[in-house]
């Protein structure tokens, strides 16, 4: 069947399918819709958080959503940019809307205790034996409240007109899945978009709320991998070799000065060892020692001061040392977000009519990083909002705010989609509206 039998096809199908499907005429607000059909989006994300699959690894998550995006009646393109979906829904002339989720979990074990934990176990991608992986991220519950708006567009096509392309992008952790996918022809083959939206949970944020922020709204972030190199030897005869941990004990303290004494204190940066390691056992000093770093900043001028101190005091250290010199490598980049002021302004009050003006909120800027900055390639405006992800009342109950990335987080799943799938629906129906 080709393009133009599947729209003939749809377009008779259509008043059926909305019917049966919602049990209600069309022309419904997105948020009595979201009420109405929260229940069946549970199980796929049920599913979905049962069966995580870590960067560059989300094939069977993105056969999956590609499955959604097509019984919702898209035309569906896979393995864009690697295992990226496309989903587009054309509903004649007008604006192009692109609304972006990402697929990808962690390599966490979950301590969730839910009843659909994620029981997937990998190999470590540190090669240091296996590890649990999560959707610690919540990239489980975007996936699912993009299918939910999927479903509303293609429902409810009298109420609005143009084209809207559904993005499930692989490798967001790994900050390299946007890049890769526009890198892959996204805005050539699918058309350049005049908006993009995504939104992202919050586990500091109540359930049934959202948060917006117009300009800088996530920071520039950098990967830094630094092998400090010296000379082995046995531990009891320390003055035959050059020692590794020691100058990475130095490396270490000296780093922590370049935020605190070199970048102008009215700038944001920061600078962060996650990882270090070096050794085999109590008696021997090894050649080497690995350092692994995480750089976040806003202006580029920064970015750049800040990745030029690391790589100088890293070779200072060998310097003072007279080690042979450090490998410094930087990797998985990608620029701030910086969200549209105009399209915030145009979008907050729809949010404000569709959930309450109290439960839309202003958000500060965060250290936090994101590859959605990267859709506004080509001047495209964007918008990410953050969307509460847990109940007033559990959120009260908790002696420490929970966390991304934790092995503890999830989201309370109902309030979530329904705030969500109501919050993004309501702003596609907005930019994509008749005659606009």
């Amino acid at each position: 069947m080709n393009c133009f039998e599947r729209g003939v096809l749809k377009s008779l199908l259509m008043p059926f399918l909305v019917l049966t499907m919602t049990g209600v005429a069309a022309g419904e607000s997105p948020a009595k819709w979201a009420e109405k059909n929260i229940e069946s989006l549970i199980p796929l994300y049920e599913h979905l958080h049962q069966h995580p699959e870590l960067s560059y690894q989300e094939k069977e998550t993105a056969k999956r959503l590609a499955s959604e995006l097509e019984k919702a009646g898209l035309d569906v393109t896979t393995d864009v940019g690697g295992h990226g979906v496309v989903g587009v829904l054309r509903n004649g002339t007008g604006k192009v809307l692109l609304i972006r989720c990402d697929l990808d979990a962690l390599p966490i074990t979950e301590a969730t205790g839910l009843d659909f934990s994620s029981q997937v176990q990998v190999e470590n991608p540190t090669g240091s034996g296996t590890v649990g992986v999560m959707h610690a991220c919540g990239h489980d519950a975007h996936m699912s409240n993009l299918v939910g708006v999927a479903r509303f567009m293609a429902q409810h096509e009298e109420d609005w007109q143009g084209t809207v392309v559904f993005v499930g992008q692989p490798a967001e952790e790994r900050v390299g899945g946007a890049r890769a996918m526009l890198d892959d022809g996204l805005y050539r083959r699918f058309g350049r978009p005049d908006f993009a939206l995504a939104l992202h949970v919050s586990p500091q944020l109540a359930a049934g709320t959202i948060a917006y922020r117009g300009g800088f709204a996530m920071a520039n972030v950098d990967s830094a991998d630094i092998t400090v190199r010296g000379v082995g030897g046995h531990g009891a005869y320390p003055h035959t070799t050059v020692d590794p941990v020691v100058q990475a004990a130095q490396l270490v303290l000296s780093l922590q000065t370049i935020v605190s004494r070199e970048v102008n204190p009215i700038e944001s940066a920061v600078v962060t060892i996650g990882s270090i390691h070096a050794g085999s056992k109590h008696n021997i000093i090894s050649d080497q020692c690995h350092l692994q770093l995480t750089i976040r900043s806003y202006s580029q001028d920064v970015r750049k001061q800040v990745l030029a101190a690391i790589e100088r005091k890293a070779k200072g250290v060998a310097m003072a040392a007279g080690a042979p010199m450090p490998t410094v490598k930087f990797t998985e980049g990608t620029d701030a977000v910086f969200n549209d002021v105009d399209l915030v302004e145009r979008l907050v009050p729809v949010f404000r009519r569709s959930l309450g003006g109290e439960n839309v909120v202003e958000a500060p800027p965060t250290m936090g990083a994101e590859d959605f900055g990267m859709y506004a390639r080509d001047g495209v405006p964007i918008l990410m909002f953050r969307l509460g992800s847990i109940s007033p009342e559990r959120l009260s109950g908790l002696s420490r705010p929970l966390s991304l990335h934790s092995p503890l987080y999830y989201p309370d799943i109902r309030p979530t989609l329904v705030t969500g799938v109501t919050a993004m629906s309501s702003a596609a129906l907005d930019l994509l509206r008749k005659n606009d």
